[in-house]
């Protein structure tokens, strides 16, 4: 599978794609608060670059009542980092005092695949608003996450098809402490992902998060062994959801899952796109759902061995 659509909401509101240079200079344009503005350029060949794009944004929106704003393509994604995309933003951060959410890389396949996407450091741009609450970026080709700080972020997304452990360490690293939601797509070797267990510490502890309520380590070609280790992990006494979608999780993840600590406090337990029998699917839904927990249990795949199981995102 691939990403086919551009996000089609942001923090709650609808994504609304700002108007190209070669719109109607008088078309109408919704209450600057009421959705999440895209602003994206061509991928390919684009006659504007984007940064050029946001300062026309700027000019035609009142940026004081802007809630949330998705990145979309830059030109030449595939080759280019958006240093110059947080760079605009960031220099622009005292006009959207309002600002909540921000998603940097809503880029489709047909644009760029997930994993050709280049990306940069973070920091300075998450780090440089302080307002924010929902931070979330597609892509792990370079990603950096290094020196993250920021007392009020409460949702963070890292979407990749293969993240290095560096990165995954260093969001370990961050000082998030108001942080609630967390989640982190692994990926697969094929494109760069080599996390192991170990390197999952901070988030299975949970001890340099302590608001978290809901725990994504998904899309990961080591589901198996990450179901294993939440079984003991101390977080998951006090999560309210708990996501290990989209990998490869098989009947040994969910046997070493079950056998652990109990999952009944939960509201909701994630399992959708997976590798599981029909007898451990009804042994979950037989353990779980009396108690009241939602399970997804959807997109059953099948594989011929484990070798054959793929994630749901790669390339």
């Amino acid at each position: 599978m691939t990403v086919s659509n551009n996000m089609q909401e942001l923090d709650g509101l609808p994504a609304f794609d700002f108007p190209d240079a070669e719109a109607e200079p008088e078309a109408t344009l919704p209450a600057a608060g009421s959705v999440a503005w895209r602003v994206a350029v061509d991928a390919y060949d684009s006659e504007e670059e984007w940064e050029s794009a946001f300062a026309r944004f700027l000019k035609a929106v009142d940026t004081t009542e802007v809630r949330a704003l998705i990145v979309g393509a830059w030109s030449e994604a595939y080759d280019t980092a958006p240093d110059e995309v947080i760079t605009a933003i960031v220099a622009a951060s005292d006009r959207l005092p309002s600002l909540r959410a921000l998603f940097v890389g809503d880029i489709t396949y047909e644009e760029c695949e997930i994993s050709w996407i280049n990306q940069t450091a973070m920091a300075p741009l998450i780090n440089a608003l302080p307002q924010l609450r929902s931070f979330g970026v597609r892509g792990g080709q370079s990603l950096d996450m290094t020196g993250i700080k920021h007392e009020g972020l409460r949702s963070l997304t890292v979407e990749t098809g293969g993240l290095d452990a560096d990165v995954v360490r260093n969001i370990g690293a961050a000082e998030l402490p108001a942080l609630e939601h967390l989640d982190i797509w692994l990926g697969t070797s094929w494109y760069g992902a080599n996390t192991i267990v170990a390197d999952l510490d901070a988030f299975l502890t949970g001890a340099r998060l302590p608001a978290l309520k809901s725990l994504a380590l998904r899309n990961s070609e080591i589901q198996d062994d990450i179901a294993a280790a939440l079984a003991g992990a101390p977080v998951v006494a006090r999560l309210e959801t708990l996501d290990l979608s989209m990998g490869t999780l098989g009947d040994e993840g969910a046997e070493a899952l079950l056998g652990g600590q109990p999952l009944t406090h939960l509201k909701k337990l994630d399992l959708h796109h997976h590798y599981l029998s029909e007898p451990m699917r009804e042994r979950i839904r037989a353990t779980l759902e009396p108690a009241g927990v939602v399970v997804d249990l959807s997109e059953c795949e099948s594989a011929r061995n484990d070798e054959s199981r793929f994630t749901a995102v790669a390339e």
